[in-house]
Parts: C-alpha cells; structure tokens; sequence
C-alpha cells in the first residue's frame, strides 16, 4: 500500500528488504520493484510478480559509483561515464567481479551485470540504508507500460508486494539508457534518459544492438514491451473514429479523446509524459468506444531515439512478448 513518506518509511522499507520482501520506490526514470540482489529467493519473487521471463536480466542499483564498482569489474571509459553521468538515468552493462555475490538470477545467468546509480532522494537514501545493491526493474507487469506514479504501481501490483515509497512522479519519466560496455567495442542496448550524443560526446562512437544478433543483456530488448492494452498504431498522420489519440505537437483533427506529449515538441517534456500518456488513453480509451490508440510521429534526434523505441516495442505484436 502507498502512504505518506515519513523519517521512518526509508528504515521500514530497508527492513522489509532486508527479509526478502518486495518493495517498490520512485526513482528519476520510472518507479522500481526492487528486492534484494544478493538474495535468489527474493530475486524470483520480482519475477513472479511482474510475470516476467527469466531470461530477461535486471538492473541493479547502488548507492554510488564506488559501491557498483565492486560488484562488477569497470573500464575506463565505465569511469569516464559514471563521473560524468551518475547519479542518473544511465546503465552500465560490465564483467561481474569473481565472487560476486549477486544472485546469477538477477543477470539472467549472464557473466554481467546491467548496474547504476539512481538521481534520486528517496532511492538513493534507501539504497544507502539497505546497504547493498538492489535490483529492481520497472514496478509494472511485464511487457506491460511502465510505472510513473505510485498510483500506477498500486494499480499494476496491489497485493503482490509488501510496500511502496511514494516519492512522487518521477522526474525523468522513461527509463535508463543501457550501455553494454563488457565487451571491446561500446554497444547500446537501449536509448533511455541520457542520450546517444551525450554518451558519444564523452567516449566517441557507439554501436547499436539488434534485437535478433543479441540475446537480451538488459531490460527491455524483448520486442513486445512497455505496451498497453489496446493496439498502438505509430506515425499516424490521420486518425480513425476508433482512435484516441497521442499527440506531438498540433494535434490531429477528429479526435475524441486525446494526450499532448507537448504542445512545443519537446522532446525531454514528451518523455515524461510518455508512459503517463500510454496509461491515461489505454484506461480511457473503452469507456468513450476508442479500440485503439494512434501516436503522432516524433523525431529520432536526441530523447526522441529513447521515445521511439518505447513506442515501437508497445506496438509489436503481443505474441513477441
């Protein structure tokens, strides 16, 4: 359940970590489901919640970037980066250091770890309490739209976790970037907070992963993902009767029922907005006889690449999930 935070919910929360429970808390990006890393038990328990595939690895969070780096073994160009960009929204995949101790389950079996450090007071001071790493994907069900509010949690997982911090909506809106750094070259496995020509403007040019060339190293590679109920149709420049509407910028005429990303076409304001838009119109949509949701394009320079790749994994076929 969700309730006012008071000196003691940090503590409280810690605790209930601590004895394997699920808890979920706010970050910059999106709300987390976080459990225990080092903890099989209750790493399997975020996967029985969010109904989530075992193969599709977690992030886990620390407190800071000195913390992180003894869980995983990191280049140079990871502490070029972690100086620049943590705390914030920005994952690093790198080498698990030898003895480990997070759960194999938590990387999916994988001899990596997707980890950060969260821009965020609540998180950051929970992650100091707990004192070890979190893993924690988005507090939603899987393959389902990512949780911006505690309200979206509640809704999503009420009953299937022990508590939730309620530090308000989050800043950012959409998740990390993940960057594969455990190999020679860097590789991005999915655009998110911080933007490719951030990233490339510290450490020089970036590959980009294909869903069919690379198993899943991180949240969200899987092609069906952050969808919503009803079908998603992209780069609408028209819209059906049965449609409400996700717009950028002017809106389309006709339509009934509609969420502004950004009346200015604001790439960083439309992203967090973005999932809030996604929830809104899906819960709406059936009372007002909308079947369908159609979004206005947006263009992939900057956060738009991160937007796009939420949008054009919500409208993959549900069967890819």
């Amino acid at each position: 359940m969700t309730e006012r935070l008071n000196p003691n919910d940090i503590a409280k929360a810690a605790a209930l970590l601590r004895a394997g429970h699920l808890v979920a808390f706010g970050t910059e990006t999106v709300y987390g489901l976080g459990a225990d890393a080092c903890n099989a038990d209750a790493v399997a328990a975020i996967y029985t919640a969010k109904g989530r595939p075992s193969f599709n690895p977690l992030i886990c969070h620390f407190a800071d970037a000195r913390t992180a780096f003894k869980y995983v073994t990191p280049t140079q160009l990871a502490k070029t980066l972690a100086a620049k960009f943590w705390p914030g929204p920005l994952t690093l995949v790198l080498p698990r250091t030898p003895n480990c101790p997070v759960s194999l389950l938590a990387g999916a079996g994988l001899p990596t770890l997707a980890v950060r450090v969260p821009a965020q007071a609540t998180a950051l001071q929970l992650l100091k309490h707990f004192g070890g790493p979190i893993a924690a994907p988005s507090a939603n069900r899987s393959g389902r739209i990512s949780p911006t509010t505690a309200q979206h949690v509640l809704a999503a997982l009420n009953g299937r976790i022990a508590a939730i911090l309620d530090s308000g909506p989050c800043a950012v809106g959409l998740e990390s970037t993940v960057l594969d750094l455990s190999g020679p070259t860097p590789v991005l496995l999915r655009p998110g907070g911080i933007s490719l020509e951030a990233l490339e403007a510290e450490i020089g040019p970036i590959q980009h992963a294909t869903t069919a060339l690379h198993a899943p190293a991180s949240p969200g590679m899987l092609l069906s993902h952050y969808a919503p109920t009803l079908p998603l149709r992209l780069n609408a420049t028209s819209l059906a009767a049965d449609e409400a509407l996700l717009a950028f910028g002017p809106p389309l005429p006709g339509a009934n029922l509609l969420f502004q990303l950004s009346a200015t076409k604001n790439l960083a304001e439309a992203s967090a907005r973005l999932f809030e838009a996604l929830h809104l119109l899906d819960a709406q949509s059936p009372a007002q006889g909308l079947a369908r949701i159609a979004a206005m394009p947006i263009p992939l320079t900057g956060l738009g690449l991160a937007i796009n790749d939420r949008l054009t994994r919500a409208a993959a076929p549900r069967d890819k999930m």
